[in-house]
């Protein structure tokens, strides 16, 4: 539960009186970027924001160590293992359906946002025997209804194969989980591999137990949920956004599927989890489960590849880092590509050797310093597909470049720090 892992934190901001959700709540999250801020008050009810906006936090509640996060979430994608179904949940004991969606603490976290915004939300669906998670943003449109962001992936794959038989798609819709059950639903695999599944590893690795779920309509939804909703994703079409994403920047209004709540679950005084738009947040929750592919792509092609990092200053989605040792000249341009193929939304990456920290920024920076020429070891991919979500890119076309920052292995000598 939420509560419990705020009060395992030492560095939790603490919110005393009464905040707005409309742009205040923001507010007090870019003042404490990195750290945690619990809200006591948001027009009568608590949030939390920022809870998991550093990678050590994150390591530290699931016992590892900052380098370990990468490999944790690549075991859990690659060795997913079963949930328990049990009979009780605490969100069960608060059931209504008598709740307004403008009345919910559900911020507008910025001036020209289309509305308030679920953005912690993860969506759970059943198709026969598989089960999705993911997350979608979604806007209030009024009392019961808001408009849910689907690009084609999964669920969108599921509501579409409903709408062409004008039929609607029963999901849950949970906010305020653990961290291991966020990773889980921003994962990326092949549909048929149940997300709840590679939340269950991660449980079992850093808990000793697997997931626990109770069956709410014929849908799996997981215990340690604070806030639940049955709801159904209809096929009529209405306006979405604008929408601050992780860049930073708004993303256009587009026509998304209407989604209506029916019935609200919540645990007795319940935290609702605020998640930052383009906040250090959301840079870890979009990010950290990408790395893993990256890190997989390029050992492919190099044999020994010590670490991957998405950047924050590329919105931990854009721009990557990544660690090698090199066997032939040629590894840190191969490297580079397989980087762009494991992750097809990134646009920059720096590949360097095994001696540079690719979380200090300083390192990698002296790194393109002192062993990178421009003329020789910069990789340029023109009008490859990048991301949609990079404003610069037109109709999702960007040009991709790559810096090969090792060290030539006839001349390692000539590039090796002092050191004492």
């Amino acid at each position: 539960m939420l509560r419990e892992i705020l009060e395992g934190f030492e560095d939790v901001v603490v919110i005393e009186g009464p905040v707005k959700k409309e742009l205040e709540v923001t507010r007090y999250l870019l003042k404490y970027r990195d750290r945690p801020v619990l809200f006591k008050d948001v027009e009568g009810w608590q949030v939390a924001g920022n809870i998991w906006s550093t990678r050590e936090r994150i390591a530290t509640y699931l016992g590892l160590s900052r380098d370990e996060l990468l490999h944790f979430i690549s075991d859990a994608m690659e060795n997913p293992s079963p949930y328990r179904t049990v009979e009780k949940a605490p969100f069960l004991k608060n059931s209504t359906e008598d709740f307004s969606l403008r009345e919910l603490p559900v911020p507008k976290y910025y001036p020209n946002c289309g509305g308030q915004y679920f953005t912690s939300a993860m969506v759970i669906a059943k198709d026969k025997d598989f089960v999705n998670v993911s997350f979608h943003r979604i806007m209030v449109r009024d009392e019961k209804t808001g408009a849910i962001r689907l690009v084609p992936r999964h669920l969108y794959a599921m509501w579409k194969e409903k709408a062409e038989r004008e039929e609607e798609l029963d999901v849950r819709i949970v906010v305020g989980n653990p961290v291991h059950l966020l990773l889980a639903g921003a994962t990326s695999v092949a549909y048929g591999i149940s997300e709840l599944e590679i939340a269950s590893r991660m449980s079992e690795k850093a808990f000793g137990r697997p997931l626990e779920v109770v069956n709410l309509g014929g849908i799996p939804v997981p215990v340690e949920s604070e806030f639940v909703f049955e709801a159904k994703i209809t096929p009529e079409l209405v306006d979405e956004g604008p929408f601050v994403d992780i860049t930073g920047t708004y993303d256009h209004v587009r026509k998304q599927p209407l989604v209506v709540f029916e019935r609200m679950y919540h645990v007795d005084e319940p935290i609702f989890h605020a998640l930052l738009p383009g906040g250090y947040e959301h840079f870890m929750l979009m990010g950290l489960p990408k790395e893993p592919q990256i890190y997989a792509s390029v050992k492919r092609v190099v044999p020994k590849v010590h670490g991957v990092r998405l950047t924050e200053g590329g919105a931990m989605w854009l721009h990557a880092v990544v660690s090698i040792t090199k066997q032939h000249d040629g590894d840190g341009k191969n490297a580079i590509l397989a980087a762009f193929a494991g992750h097809p939304s990134l646009k920059h990456v720096v590949v360097v050797d095994e001696d540079i920290n690719i979380y200090d920024d300083r390192e990698v920076e002296w790194a393109i310093a002192t062993r990178f020429q421009a003329d020789r070891d910069l990789v340029i991919v023109p009008k490859a597909r990048g991301s949609s979500l990079d404003p610069s890119a037109e109709k999702s076309l960007t040009t991709k470049w790559g810096i090969d920052a090792t060290k030539p292995l006839e001349r390692k000598r000539d590039f090796e720090r002092a050191r004492v």
